[in-house]
Parts: structure tokens; sequence; C-alpha cells
């Protein structure tokens, strides 16, 4: 993978729901703007609701909007949301999770605009989730004009707290043709990976992999990349299993380098399924099958990986062994 062609679309991660809680701090002193919220839309149709019941008044009050949001019950979470913030407009985590409710559209009318607007306030008032959430808005133009500076000073915020979405981000801003700067790109990709990001160990190893912005270091690459893979990581399953049947910066294993293939072939990647395909028809690393291998090329090949060695082998094929490896492409394919 090339440095410059790392696509900014990976950083776009699904809003966790669990972190929305995360921050709950207001800064002190701070006198809210407050968005009215419409808590009397209509809900959409079909969309579950409850009333959540409090638990014992000698225990800790429960987060009601937030149980009922994680349960489906978001026309609940969205009054309860709504609540919250009447009782206290400077409660962020609230005001998230109304910007989250209107970013999806589940419980109310979907309006992007709104919802920017709510993050806005929550990260004002400190919320981490929220300076991500507007971040991401900036950065795709979701209900505001399509700004990289201001989607930079929200991840920025975001980053403050080590948020790994945001860090991830500001990697990949990092390293625009405009700005090309690697040792920032790989200190903002080591901070998220050390969150668990996994797009983020993955874009670091292939720094160390090619010595941009950190000292050249196969070795410590493909130590990455093993972590990565070993979270299932598609892209990190594919090149670990590469330099281990090449024992390209670890030593050569291409029976490990098999494993990973099927791995990430069953999860539809085409170069996956063309390496274990020539790996099958050879017997290397794997029991010979000339079916399996010839699933996985004519998988690979409708994907557009061209190969005309396993072309070759698969048109020697008896009418027989054709039809069984059809069947076995219907299998897989659901059909």
């Amino acid at each position: 993978m090339k440095q410059q062609a790392l696509p900014l679309a990976l950083a776009l991660a699904l809003f966790s729901p669990a972190s929305l809680n995360a921050q709950a701090q207001n800064p002190p002193g701070s006198v809210p703007v407050f968005v009215q919220p419409r808590p009397n839309l209509p809900p959409v149709p079909g969309v579950k609701d409850a009333e959540p019941v409090a638990d014992d008044p000698a225990k800790p009050k429960p987060d009601l909007a937030f149980a009922a949001f994680q349960r489906g019950y978001y026309v609940t979470a969205l009054r309860e949301a709504n609540k919250r913030i009447a009782d206290n407009p400077n409660d962020a985590p609230a005001l998230t999770l109304m910007g989250e409710l209107y970013r999806t559209g589940l419980g109310v009318r979907r309006d992007l605009t709104v919802a920017a607007s709510y993050y806005k306030l929550a990260m004002d008032r400190g919320d981490t989730p929220a300076a991500f959430a507007l971040g991401r808005a900036y950065l795709e133009g979701a209900g505001v004009e399509k700004d990289l500076a201001k989607a930079q000073q929200a991840f920025e915020k975001a980053a403050i707290n080590n948020h790994a979405g945001a860090l991830y981000n500001l990697g990949v801003m990092a390293m625009d043709a405009n700005i090309a700067d690697f040792p920032k790109a790989a200190e903002y990709f080591r901070r998220a990976s050390e969150q668990g990001d996994n797009d983020a160990t993955y874009a670091l190893a292939m720094l160390y992999k090619e010595g941009t912005g950190v000292a050249k270091d196969r070795q410590k690459a493909v130590q990455l990349l093993k972590v990565a893979a070993e979270e299932q990581h598609i892209s990190s399953m594919v090149d670990y299993a590469i330099a281990v049947f090449n024992g390209d910066g670890v030593e050569k294993d291409e029976s490990l380098a098999g494993k990973f293939f099927l791995r990430a072939a069953g999860r539809e990647n085409p170069i996956a399924q063309n390496r274990i395909a020539r790996m099958l028809a050879n017997g290397r690393g794997v029991r010979l099958d000339m079916i399996e291998a010839m699933k996985w090329h004519i998988l690979a090949r409708a994907a557009g990986i061209q190969d005309d060695y396993l072309d070759g082998l698969l048109n020697a094929m008896s009418p027989q062994q054709r039809q069984n490896v059809e069947n076995a492409v219907r299998k897989f394919i659901g059909n």
C-alpha cells in the first residue's frame, strides 16, 4: 500500500453508542447557547418504544436515555435525553446522544444539520465523542459545509483524550500531499494503535515497512501486522500472510501463511483468494485440493484478479471436476 493512497474513508468508523457517555465533565462557568430539541416530531414507524424502569431509589440513578438507546428504544431515548437537557443544558452526553439520534434518524426524522448543532454544543462542553462526530461531519460535509480545517480542529479536541478514531483521522490528514508530515502521521497512528485501532496499526506497519516517517524496520512492521491480523483486520491478514510466506521480516512459515490467507479469503478479499488458490493448487502450506483452489480462483477472478496460470488449470479439468467447482462456488455464495 502506498502511504499517500491511504483512504480517509477508513477513518469513518461507526459511532459507538457505548462511547457516548465517556465524557460527563462540563467546563466550569460555561454558558450554553441551547438549541431547542424537537420532541414532538412523529416517531419513525415501527420503531420500538417503552418506558424505562428506574432502579431502587437507594441505588445510583441509572442512565435511562443511554439504556433506552442501547436497547433499541429510540423514542424513549429521545424523550429521556430531552428531559436531561431541560434540567441541565450543559449535559454534554445527552446533547451528544441527541446528535446521534438526529444523525441516524432513529426515533426522530433524520436531520444532519440539527445533529451537527448538537455535536457542536456537546463538544464545546468537553464531550470527546461529540468532537469526533463533529469532525467527521466536517470531513464528509454532513449537515455542515465540508471544511477540512474545522474537521482537523474537532479531531484535535477529541485526540486530547486519545480518541482512537480522531487520532487515526489526524494521521491520515497529516499524510495529505499538501502537508506530507509523515513523522507526525506515524505518531498519530502509534497513539491510535495503542488505543486498539486496527486501521492505525496497519497504517503504522506500512510506514515501518517502507521507512516513511520512521526508520525502516521490516520486523517491526510484521509485528504490527500480526497484532492487527489476529484481531481479524483483513488487510493486515493479507500483508502478514505474504510476509510469513516469503519470510520477509519474520521466519518463513507457509502453513501459517495459508491459515491467514484462508481467513481473509473467507471474508471475500480477492488477493487472499488468489493466493490461497495457488497454494491449494500446488499443495504448498496446505493440503492439495484442486476443487477448493479453483473455487477461490473463480471468486478472485470475479473480483478482478486475473491469473493465467490458474485459468490453465481450470480449463484442464474434466466436466465433472468443473461441476464440483461450480457447486463449491455456489455453496460459498449461498446459492
